[in-house]
């Protein structure tokens, strides 16, 4: 067989020479990757080393959420399965960025296209940290309210201030899996960059329009254009560098009462001004107020002793005077 290598270039045979320049090219080729920090094993490193990095949320005084806020997109996910089995268990996931190595740009921070992903991972880093960015001129501080645009906008730094957006589904756009509406990350803020709040109950969800959103409390996250909601799908996992996660597209669900299923509810999560948890959803709930607790060995005492209610009563008795009489010594000596 012409072309096949039978001996190591160590041996002397065939074309020994030139297959030894062959492999000391190959040598300084990976030296010289190595020095640039080209190698793949480089890049991956370096991509978690900085998209993985804690960030520090924001923390609101008036429990409400305003513009310019730095929160956390938090889906709340089932405490348990559903008697039907069509609801499996969900953990709590965050919206996060799914970028691997083809992401990062020659200025060592990451460029668009870039996809999305729910992450099990409910810590604050910077690929689960968006802030909220005003789209209609409503200065930084001012409260959120449902029904205004905005728009969610990754930090600084390694991040690339890169815009959450999506747009109708398409044969060559569309989810991996579910083939939904596509979720992704863009350079360029438009009208496909903008979502609104929505109050998660449809019954009052007129009452609630321009009232200000609360913090840490559920909110459907609408986009603007296709009036679709954003959502995390438990049945469609995707294989990322950052393990196994749920994909996330734009799509309403809808139960038997025509209301948005939990895939639709997320939590604008917010940082605990407290040193006890990061985020308000880890908060450990305060303790319950008990009685004094019993010494050991001793049963507690369940049973209060009740005040003596029983009045002693007066003696009505009198005391008869003796009727009686001595009678007289009758007997003679």
């Amino acid at each position: 067989m012409s072309g096949v290598r039978t001996f190591s270039a160590n041996v002397r045979v065939g074309n020994w020479s030139e297959d030894i320049s062959l492999d000391e090219d190959v040598l300084k080729d990976f030296l010289a990757r190595k020095e640039r920090g080209e190698l793949i094993v480089q890049k991956t490193s370096f991509l978690k080393r900085n998209i993985l990095k804690e960030t520090n949320l924001s923390v609101t005084t008036d429990e409400l959420v305003h513009f310019g806020d730095t929160v956390m997109l938090v889906n709340s996910g089932t405490k348990r399965e559903s008697l039907t089995g069509i609801d499996p268990f969900r953990h709590p996931s965050s919206l996060s960025i799914n970028a691997d190595t083809t992401n990062v740009g020659t200025n060592s921070s990451l460029v668009a296209p870039c996809g999305m992903s729910a992450s099990t991972s409910v810590t604050p880093c910077v690929r689960n940290s968006f802030i909220i960015e005003s789209v209609d001129g409503t200065p930084a501080g001012e409260p959120l309210i449902y029904g205004q645009s905005f728009a969610l906008r990754i930090t600084q730094g390694f991040a690339g201030e890169l815009y959450l957006k999506s747009d109708h589904k398409t044969f060559e756009k569309c989810a991996l899996k579910s083939r939904l509406q596509e979720v992704s990350l863009t350079d360029q803020p438009s009208f496909l960059s903008c979502w609104q709040a929505v109050y998660h109950d449809p019954q009052l969800r007129l009452e609630y329009e321009g009232c200000p959103v609360p913090a840490n409390s559920k909110v459907l996250i609408s986009h603007c254009k296709t009036n679709q909601c954003l959502a995390a799908l438990e049945h469609y996992t995707l294989l990322t560098l950052y393990g196994k996660e749920y994909e996330v597209t734009a799509h309403t669900y809808l139960d038997s009462h025509k209301a948005e299923r939990d895939l639709n509810h997320w939590l604008l999560v917010t940082r605990n001004p407290g040193k006890d948890a990061p985020t308000m959803i880890n908060r450990p709930e305060p303790p319950v107020e008990t009685t004094r607790t019993p010494a050991e060995g001793a049963m507690p005492q369940t049973v209060e002793e009740k005040p003596q209610t029983v009045k002693e009563k007066p003696q009505t008795v009198e005391e008869k005077p003796q009727t009686m009489e001595e009678k007289p010594q009758t007997m003679e000596g």
